[in-house]
Parts: C-alpha cells; structure tokens; sequence
C-alpha cells in the first residue's frame, strides 16, 4: 500500500474546503489565540518558495494550538492596491481590478496547494469597497480629531472647537503646525467659516500642507523612502527627485513618545525595537533661535549639546528651507539656486547614507549669535534635512564631525570650545569629561551643568529654550496614483470637507487612462464623472461644478499602508456592513497574539499599525493599545543561481572549469535549465532568447557545459526561482512545509537546494510505512513496548519545546530520529502511532489526516487533543552498571535502580564473573555509588 501523497493531498484540502475545518467562531468557551501573517500582496509572479516559509511556521503554531484547545483565529487576505498593478494597466490598459483578481485567484490555487489552515470565510482585499469603505471612515475620524498633549491622547475636534469659544487657544497644549498664532475666545467666534476651517486644519491629525516629498516623474507618484533604493524608485529604477507639493498628511509625530514606551511591553526581538527606537529618535536638547541680520526673520535649531553654542561658527541650512529663497543675496543666487536644483535629484536616504561627498553654498546672508551678537554666515548643506528637526543646524566644528568636514572643505573658522582637546585632525565629540572654555559663562563646567545652563540662559534672553526632539517626522499620506483608496474628501472654496459615513464607500471611478493629466493632475484628474453633489449625496458629472451644490473631489488617492495599518481588526468580524468589527468580536479577539512577517517592514508598516490602533483606542473604537502582541521576522529563502560565462565581446560561452583566466561575462541562466550535476542544457538555453539561438558552447571533455553557483536572493529577474507547485505535484505539500521548516532556524537566510529535498520525502514515506502491515493498513491493538513509549514521550517533549520556542528545524530532526527508532522496534502499536500523527499534523497535516481517518476517526484530526507528555515512560527503571576492578571495567550488569547499596553488593559478589575476576582472593573493599558505578579493590 503506496503513499500515493498527491491522491491524498486534494482529498483532504477538498474535505477543509467544504466543510470550512478552520472557521474561527467569535464566541467559545476556549481560550483565543490569534496568529496573523503579514499582508501578502498578489503579484502576477505567483508564489515561489521563499513566499510560503512564514505562513508554514504561523501554520504549524495555529495548527498545534487548536490540539492544544485553543479557539484559533488564522485568516488570510490581500493587500491588493498598490504601484505593480497600477503599472501594469499602464502599459495594457488592463484595468488593474481584473490584473488583481486574476493575481489573487492564482495566489489562491497556490496558498491551497499548500495545505494552510486559514478561515477563508473571512478574507478580506483592500481593494473592495467593503473594506475601503472603513478606511475612509477611519481617515475621517482622523481628520475630526486633534491631539491632547496634556491627556497624552487624541480627543474630537469638536472639544478643541469649545475651548477655542470658550478661552481661546493660548493656554491649551496641542500638538498642531509651527506656524500657528494665538488668539482669543473673543477672535475665535469672531473669525469667519472658513477662517475656522484653516485654523482647524493646523490641529487635526490629519492635514493638509506643502510638504518635501519624494517625487518619482516617471511613475507620476510620490513615493515613501522605503520605495527607494540607492535613488532611484525601486519599481522600475527611475530617477526620484525632492520636490514640494500639497500633500494630506498624518500627525504621527503626535504619537512619539508613546510609540517609543509602547516597545516595552511587546514581544518583539531587540533588533526589531531598536529598529523603531532609532526611527522615533529621541533626543533632548534645546531650540535656540538665531536672528537673522537685516531681516525679521529668525532661524530656529534644535540641538543636543546647547553647551557647544560659542563654538558656533556657521549655520547650515536644508536646501529645501522655505528661509533659503529670502535671505540668499543676489550675489550668490545662481550658486544657490544650481545648488538647490542638484540636491533634488538626492533621495533622503541617499543624503543621509552618504558622509564622503561634502557639498554647500553660501548664501550671502548672517545670523546673529545670541550671546556674543557675532555675525554668523549662513550655508546650505544637503547633509541637513528640511523634515528632520527644523532643518537647520547650528554648526559646531569644534565638536560635530560633519561640521568639522564642512568648516575644513569651505576654509570656515573652527573655533576650540574644548579644555585639553586636540581638533588637529578630527572633532571632539565626546560628552562625558568634557570642559567647556572659551565661553563665557560656561567656562570650566563638565557637560552636564554646561547643558543645564546654556539652557537656562537661553530661557533668561528668550533666545531659545529645553526641547525634547523626535526623528519621527509626520507620514505624507497622498499619492498621485489610480490604484489605492479614494480619499472621501471633497473641496468648498480649497477646504476640505468629509463625506458622510451614510454615503460611504466612495466608490474608485472609471478612467480611460491611469496616467497623470496632461496638465499634471493624478490619473483621477482623468475621471468624467468626479464631483460630489452635497445635495444629492452622491458622485456626478464634473460638468456639474459651476452647480451650487456640487464641488470637486481629491485627485490624490491613499498609500498602500492605509489598509494595511488596520486589517487585523477587519478580519474579526469580516462581513459587518454596520462597523468595522463589533464591539462583541474586538473585546474577544483583543489583539494578534503571534504575527509573524519580513523584516522589511520593521519601521514603515509596523509604526503604522502601531500608531493606528493608539488612536483608535484613544478616540473609543478599540480596547487595546498595541495591535500585534509577539513578532517573529522570518528569514529569507535564497536561491542558488546558475551562470554561464560569455567571452567578451564574443557569442560564444566558456564552461566553467575551463575559464583560465580569459576575460568573462557572467550571465544568469534559468535554472530550469541546470541538472543536479550543474549541467546546462545546452539546446534550452539556446531556444531561451533568440540573441543565443547561434551560440557556441565550449564544454568539458565528456561534452558537458557546466554551470557556475551562486546563492543570492531569490528573484524573477536571476532566473533562479523555484515554484512551489512543482515541489507540491513531485514530493506533495507535506514535503514542502516540512522541508522548508527544515531548511534552519526561522529568522535565519537559508539557500534552497532542491535536491535536499528527497530526504524528507523519504521520511514521510517511512512514517507511512510504520502504518502498514502486510501491504495493509493496519496497527495493533496491543501494549506498546517500554522502548516504543520511551520513543514517544520523548518525541512529544522535544517537539512541544521546539514548537514553543520556534525552533521548528529541530523539530523535523526529532521526527526523523523517531521514526527510525519506531521502525527498528518494530512498532505498530495503536497507543504510539494514534499520538504520533497528532503530533506530526501541524507540519504535515494531509499524510496525518489520511492516517487519522484510517485509524477509525470520523472527524478531522484538527480536532484531536494534542499528546501529553508522561515523564514516567523517561524514567529509568535500571542501571547498567560497569563492574570494575582495581578501576578497570570488566564487564556490565543490568540492576534495578531501587537496589540498595548492600543489596548491589551482595549481588554482584555473588556473579560468576565476579568470582573469576577474584579468583579466591577476598578484595580488599568494594565501593558502591548506587546508580553509577561498583569498583571492586582487591
């Protein structure tokens, strides 16, 4: 009786189907545990099988939860909005609906091949109007809130409204836009609606306003930093400049501090919080205002040594500040000018990366030193960011080394504010044993009392005053795109208005084209039908405009992480059309208790979320203040790639050995065309692309062409991508999931090598052997032996710890020892085998159903009690003694461990062999350790 593993593999993933096996109910007397892998989006690629190494370990532990009577939540979904979608319309004029339906049916068929236990009853997919609808409503509730800083909480802007009536906005602690001035309750309800609203809008959590972003032309989008590599967008390799554009914005800053705190009661690696500690940023420090000579205007910093400010001898300014344009002379205009034009080709990243390039202008202009009244030249630098900070620095050669670099490059005077410090070659940057001199009243003070003061003068003069900063800079929330979610924000004399949640979801409109307008609108700009009459509540012809009741909608549409900073909460209580999620389904399922994803998403989507779920509790809609309690960052699944190796400027390719020295281009080829034995098959890489149709191929002797290896990322673009499907149709599912787990530890970079995979499979086959008696399926119904016990109960010890700690390789490994034991004991009893395919069904749930049903069980194996470990069956009950003599052993006796010393002695006295070692002779004394050893000294 064969394993016929695909037979059983369609039986059992049609059976989970149709009976729905994993549906999650929202009320059970079970305690809950939900495990939620990170959002995939579907690309037309499909999966590979680096895709699948998270969802196998998250189902493994949500599979051995529900045996451990836990009411599991496991769904799966899409975020299926995004730029790939988008561009692949572009260039088809396929609507990207149909490309993502197309993407996530294929994604589908694959994820079932696999054998995953999700809930499927309760997907969701960003792009359906069900679920953006919510999005919008949570954008709104944003945008009608402001935030406390008092409370430490965000609050309704109809409460802010009050206070302004009521006593104006001079004593209230609010985080909200620089720019804005005080008033009074008597100004306040004297201002206009429209003055309200702008005022407002400086408050709100999210705003509009003129921002620095990433501007990619030839994508027609703005793109967030992560989208960036080396400078370029990372869809496509264009070039991404800086440039300033009306953006709708979210006040996340708001929430730094909490953010920050918040890390310290997760279950996330260290290396995942630090990640988020140094994106927040925290640093305390002071703001110093610098007048600016000949102007009104004053240049605020912040800085974390205010002890250094008389070792100030230059500013330097971002080359996007809005104080560049006015303060520049025209004697330096042009300089200033080219200068702004050529940092704007630098991404932020890039900037930041890069500490060799030194690069500034001068712009003609002078601040004032607030102590010394000593003109200080103004710079711009792009090693300074106009959204860190205030985007000004003030420069202390003396002690910063990038300033120091600057000073040396521009022949800037670096002034010593440092007792016994050598600025020969490099700034003093050290803080602790620090004495300031040449300043003042700061003169022979350590760095702590010489930051403290600096600081209460500043306060004193009104020139500044003690500041706590945060990196963490407010998310830009618009992208000039088609495919993401529509903002429900219409536009009454250029100020936004929200949309009614009754008239929600505003629906995506058709376009005939996804590019911008030729007059540089976004692709919406493109729709017909975009205007939002107020008095019919609904969508209308923009013909309509000049109509009273009828006003322009946002052209702009939300970034992928809007759907994705909430979709744990959707996933709940899927199909509600009142809320997102009932009160009912978020007080049961709180919040994901194992989320496990890439690392990528350390800082951008994971802040996102975080920041999210603060409001949302804040502003009532939820009770918890973390969205994902325990995170696991799975590795990545390398590919080993095949090369050829072309002659330069020659059609003819070399194989690998016979190299020698010559002169080659490495080129990828498919590894589909590679053997086990790294030969190339010649004819197929031939017919691959027509330019190789004529060329020559010089081989080894045996005729062979032999590839090159290399292990690197797996990719579409290396050709060294291997489909999941086939390791499915040639080894099954089982073999996969559990392959993939045994590849090394989950959080570790591990290469794929297919041919490793045979061992595994082998190893299923043998556990399916252990099920078969005379070609039947068959077990006994008899007594175990202690031996096949012992097997067992250690097999159930180390693999419950190994799912318990994630180490999942090494639960394979104990498998795999358990199964040859079992095997050379002959085993085929019923009271071994029945808990063994309990405890292998979370890694290879198809063979282990088949099993399960065959062993009598009319119900899934999913629903079967996970195995508890006997410590009796590990307990020795004799001993091996080594009988030894004169400290040498002689021979070995079995004895049982209860045996008292007396009794060890009498009867290895009495052996035989005892007796032929002494022969007559009576030993001297024999020392007996109960449990370890007899020595006999004779």
């Amino acid at each position: 009786m064969n394993y016929n593993f695909n037979e059983i593999e369609a039986k059992w993933q049609k059976y989970w189907a149709e009976n729905q096996t994993f549906k999650a109910s929202n009320s059970s007397d079970k305690p809950k545990y939900y495990v939620l892998d990170m959002f995939p989006y579907p690309s037309g690629a499909g999966l590979h099988v680096g895709h699948p190494l998270g969802y196998i370990a998250s189902d493994i532990y949500a599979r051995y939860k529900r045996h451990k009577g836990f009411n599991v939540l496991h769904p799966q979904g899409y975020d299926s909005f995004g730029l790939p979608a988008e561009q692949y319309a572009i260039q088809t004029g396929q609507h990207p609906a149909i490309t993502t339906k197309d993407n996530i049916a294929r994604y589908r068929e694959q994820l079932d091949k696999i054998g995953f236990s999700f809930d499927w009853s309760r997907e969701v997919r960003t792009s359906n109007p069900e679920y953006y609808k919510w999005t919008q409503w949570i954008f709104i509730q944003l945008f009608e809130s402001w935030y406390d800083l008092e409370a430490d909480k965000s609050r309704p802007v109809s409460e802010l409204q009050e206070i302004f009536s009521a006593e104006g906005n001079t004593r209230i602690k609010a985080a909200c836009d620089d720019d804005v001035e005080d008033f009074s309750a008597d100004a306040w309800n004297k201002f206009s609606s429209e003055e309200k609203q702008r005022i407002l809008l400086k408050y709100r959590l999210t705003y509009l306003a003129e921002t620095e972003v990433n501007w990619c032309p030839q994508l027609g989008t703005v793109l967030a930093n992560d989208e960036i590599v080396n400078g370029v967008s990372e869809r496509g390799g264009y070039p991404v400049i800086r440039k300033k554009m009306t953006q709708w914005s979210m006040r996340i800053s708001a929430f730094a501090e909490r953010l920050l705190k918040g890390l310290e009661n997760i279950d996330w690696t260290e290396s995942l919080k630090e990640s988020q500690r140094n994106w927040i940023g925290k640093s305390v420090g002071a703001h110093v205002d610098f007048k600016i000579q000949g102007t009104d205007h004053k240049v605020g910093v912040f800085t974390t040594r205010p002890d250094t400010i008389f070792g100030v001898t230059f500013m330097t300014l971002a080359p996007e500040h809005e104080l560049v344009k006015e303060i520049t002379t025209d004697a330096q205009k042009e300089e200033v000018e080219a200068y702004i034009e050529a940092t704007a080709k630098r991404s932020e990243r890039e900037r930041m990366a890069d500490v060799k390039t030194i690069s500034g202008a001068f712009t003609g202009a002078y601040a004032e030193h607030p102590f010394t009244k000593e003109p200080v030249p103004i710079w711009i630098g792009d090693y300074v960011l106009a959204g860190y900070g205030t985007g000004a620095v003030m420069a202390v050669p003396c002690g910063d080394q990038r300033d120091y670099d600057f000073a040396k490059h521009f022949e800037i005077p670096i002034k010593d504010i440092f007792e016994n410090a050598d600025i020969s070659e490099e700034a003093h940057s050290g803080k602790e044993g620090t004495v300031i001199a040449n300043s003042d009243f700061l003169n022979g003070l350590e760095y702590k009392e010489a930051l403290l003061k600096a600081i209460l003068k500043l306060e004193e003069i009104g020139a500044g005053y003690g500041k706590t900063n945060y990196r963490l800079r407010d998310a830009v929330f618009s992208r000039q795109r088609y495919w993401g979610e529509p903002f429900p924000v219409y536009y009454v004399d250029g100020l936004p208005q929200m949309i009614d949640l009754e008239h929600l979801p505003l629906h995506l409109p058709e376009v005939e084209k996804y590019l911008p307008t030729e007059t540089g609108e976004p692709p919406l700009g493109n729709a017909t039908d975009w205007a939002w009459d107020t008095a019919a509540n609904k969508v209308v012809s923009n013909d309509k405009i000049d109509d009273e009741t009828v006003f322009p909608l946002e052209l702009n549409t939300m970034p992928g992480w809007a759907g994705s900073s909430w979709y744990l909460f959707r996933y709940m209580d899927a199909g509600n059309n009142e809320v997102f999620a009932s009160e009912a389904a978020l007080d049961y399922w709180e919040n994901v208790d194992l989320y496990i994803g890439g690392s990528e998403h350390a800082t951008g989507h994971l802040l996102y979320s975080r920041f999210w779920t603060k409001f949302l509790k804040d502003r009532g809609h939820l009770n918890v203040e973390e969205p994902f309690k325990k995170l696991i960052n799975q590795g990545m699944i390398l590919g080993t790639s095949a090369f050829v190796y072309r002659l330069e400027g020659e059609n003819k390719f070399v194989s690998k050995s016979l190299i020698d020295g010559k002169s080659v281009q490495p080129i990828h080829a498919p590894v589909a065309f590679v053997n086990s034995s790294d030969e190339l098959d010649v004819e197929a890489f031939k017919n691959w692309r027509p330019e190789f149709k004529d060329a020559e191929f010089i081989t080894e002797e045996g005729g062979a062409y032999v590839v090159g290896r290399e292990v690197e990322k797996m990719s579409k673009s290396k050709y060294n991508v291997v489909n999941p499907d086939d390791i499915c149709e040639d080894f099954g599912a089982d073999t996969l999931r559990m392959y993939e787990m045994f590849l090394g530890p989950i959080d570790q970079a591990k290469p794929w090598n297919t041919a490793g995979i045979t061992g595994v499979h082998s190893f299923l086959k043998k556990l399916w052997k252990l099920y078969i008696k005379n070609d039947q399926f068959e077990v006994s119904e008899e007594k175990a032996s202690a031996d096949s016990l012992k097997t067992l109960q250690k097999t159930i010890k180390k693999v419950t710890e190994d799912i318990e700690n994630f180490s999942f390789n090494t639960s394979v490994s104990t498998f795999m020892i358990c199964v040859n034991e079992l095997n050379a004991q002959k085993c085929n009893s019923r009271e071994v085998l029945e808990p063994l395919a309990v405890l292998i069904a979370p890694y290879a749930p198809h063979i282990a159903e088949e099993l399960w049903s065959k062993l009598g069980h009319s119900e899934s194996i999913s629903t079967a009690s996970y195995p508890e470990f006997e410590e009796k069956f590990l307990v020795e009950s004799t001993k091996n003694y080594p009988i030894s003599f004169n400290g040498k052993m002689r021979f070995t006796m079995e004895l049982p461990m209860d045996m008292s010393k007396d009794e060890i002695e009498k009867t290895v006295m009495a052996d035989e062999r005892t007796q032929k070692q002494l022969d007559g002779r009576t030993p001297k004394k024999v020392i007996v350790v109960p449990g370890k050893i007899v020595n006999i000294v004779g």
